[in-house]
């Protein structure tokens, strides 16, 4: 019995159209990049596990896709060990290696590597395929791509403020006028945490808060009572469920709220600092709103934290980022602060697919098909393309010499704009029949007419 092919679950095919729209986004986004001066790296689709593991907390560990090791792995793993049948004991005796879960941590790894050959403060974009082991739904896949910008070696909050400049830049090249671009600080999420009496909680407290989106305010208040916060601390949460009012009021209200937390005013003073600016130099068609229960789960941030989402558009985050002051410490490189941003690729495109926003995407289709009539035509054929293709129209031949219809209907499949036929007399006069397939309408012209009408 033959198997039906298929592929795995969170991943997917594309079109030569679908691709030409996500080049488009790549295009802009990579455009902005190098307009901020950001340079461009790569980095293996897949780590050392030790790279990886433990840096994006325990639910991250979970997702992160593990690579069995070569050869007969089994037979190094001790009897009494692969009897216990417990899968975490077990991966790191038959799993060396996995895929990247995303560019952050492994841009840490690069920047200690290259240490040496980096001109300190380092700006650097990434584009690439993360995967990771979660349910797959709506905008969440397995097999994914990031558009990563980071500055490592400067804690200046002017980075901050020219990254919120940037995803405005990007958002409103690609037509996304109404972007919100949330942003807190975990330095306030640590001084709320200490007020509240969980400061020993404070992992379990960010990753039950980042889920508010998913599981609304009671499933967060769920999740932290079991992970034995108290009542007591719950109760004093409430009023940041609460906060109301412009970014200033918000702003005022948490100062008072934090009056007793060192490190959660120095938090207030950075995202002040941030939003005074962006307020001087104005946003093209972003906002930016301050959210009090913006968490991201991630360990590895320690200042200010980042998500954007697409009003009109039932989506979740199209890009995310935020401050780590020490990420590459964790391989050896200390008091090295940095700060990033990541665009959601996948998301993005189908924002706007459902936004009807890809009109100015290149089409991936031909310019012009030539019909062929015969290898006299052909050879024709194939010297007026190759100075088509000098003039960058893009140019096809039909393959063989089937019955018109066929080929006039393979041009109209490929939604062909024109189509060139050429007979004897053709040959003759140096000259070609055009046809625009969209009106019907044939002439007559020379070489410069031809490149004049396809290109116009």
């Amino acid at each position: 019995m033959i198997m039906k092919p298929s592929i795995p679950k969170g991943t997917r095919d594309f079109s030569s159209t679908e691709l030409a729209k996500r080049n488009f986004i790549f295009d802009t986004v990579k455009r902005s990049f190098q307009l901020y001066g950001f340079e461009p790296i790569e980095t293996p689709s897949f780590e050392n596990s030790s790279t990886l593991m433990g840096k994006y907390g325990e639910e991250g560990d979970r997702l992160i896709f593990k690579i069995l090791n070569s050869g007969d792995f089994l037979r190094k793993v001790d009897e009494n060990l692969y009897a216990e049948k417990d899968s975490k004991k077990i991966t790191s005796k038959i799993s060396e290696k996995a895929l990247r879960y995303d560019l952050t941590v492994p841009f840490a790894r690069y920047v200690v590597q290259h240490q040496n050959e980096i001109v300190f403060p380092f700006k650097r974009y990434q584009i690439q395929p993360v995967w990771r082991a979660d349910r797959p739904q709506k905008g969440r896949f397995r097999e994914f791509f990031q558009c990563d910008a980071d500055v490592v070696g400067s804690d200046s909050l002017w980075q901050e403020v020219e990254f919120v400049q940037l995803y405005d830049a990007v958002f409103s090249d690609l037509g996304l006028k109404d972007t919100v671009i949330k942003i807190n600080n975990r330095k306030i999420l640590s001084g709320i945490a200490e007020i509240i009496g969980a400061k020993d909680r404070l992992i379990d407290f960010t990753v039950a808060l980042d889920k508010l989106d998913k599981i609304g305010i009671d499933g967060v208040l769920k999740e932290m009572r079991n992970k034995e916060i108290s009542e007591e601390a719950l109760d004093k949460l409430m009023p940041l469920f609460e906060l109301t009012g412009s970014n200033q009021e918000k702003m005022s209200a948490l100062s008072d709220l934090l009056s007793e937390s060192e490190e959660g005013l120095k938090g207030v003073a950075e995202l002040s600092f941030v939003m005074e600016q962006i307020e001087n130099l104005g946003l093209t068609s972003s906002s930016l709103k301050l959210d009090l229960t913006l968490a991201r789960g991630l360990n590895y941030y320690t200042g200010a934290i980042f998500e954007v989402e697409a009003n009109g558009v039932q989506m979740g985050s199209i890009g995310g980022g935020g401050r780590y002051d020490d990420l590459t410490g964790i391989f050896g490189l200390k008091n090295m602060s940095g700060v990033g941003i990541s665009f959601g690729l996948d998301r993005i495109f189908l924002v706007m697919e459902e936004l009807n926003l890809f009109n100015n995407a290149p089409n991936p289709r031909p310019d012009v098909l030539f019909i062929n009539f015969g290898e006299q035509e052909a050879a024709y054929a194939m010297k007026s393309m190759k100075w088509l293709r000098n003039e960058g129209i893009r140019s096809e031949m039909y393959p063989s010499a089937a019955k018109l219809k066929k080929q006039m209907n393979y041009a109209n499949s490929k939604e062909v704009p024109f189509v060139v036929l050429v007979g004897e007399e053709e040959i003759k006069q140096k000259t070609f029949k055009l046809k625009n397939m969209a009106s019907g309408e044939q002439v007559t012209c020379n070489q410069e007419e031809l490149i004049r009408l396809i290109g116009s």
